[in-house]
């Protein structure tokens, strides 16, 4: 069972994971279908070290696994639960104030 401040650190991890959109992106592919380092690469369009620093730190967050398959290595969601959640987050409405300006100057949701 989670305590109080277990989830204040899952709450954390997840948000430092999708803060930013390239990680947002990988994760998306990975809970799509797990994905190994150079077809995320080729098929969003980012360099394999871009590609591996980003799965490096979804991993330091706990939300990705890595499971070694001969000379590749194949990524996934760490848990069928996040799986879940994360498909329902997916789902949900956001209310956004259409006329209040983005807090973050370099976010593209205002441009």
């Amino acid at each position: 069972m989670l305590t109080p401040t277990s989830r204040l650190d899952v709450m954390n991890r997840l948000g430092r994971a999708m803060a930013d959109p390239t990680r947002s992106r990988i994760l998306l592919s990975v809970l799509a279908t797990p994905g190994y380092p150079a077809e995320l690469a080729r098929d969003l369009d980012l360099t394999r070290t871009n590609v591996s620093n980003h799965l490096s730190c979804l991993r330091g967050c706990g939300l990705i696994v890595a499971t070694s398959e001969g000379r590749r290595t194949r990524y996934e969601i760490a848990d069928p639960h996040l799986t879940q959640g994360l498909r329902q987050l997916l789902e949900a409405v956001v209310a956004v104030d259409e006329g209040a300006p983005c807090m973050d100057e370099k976010c593209a949701c205002c441009a």
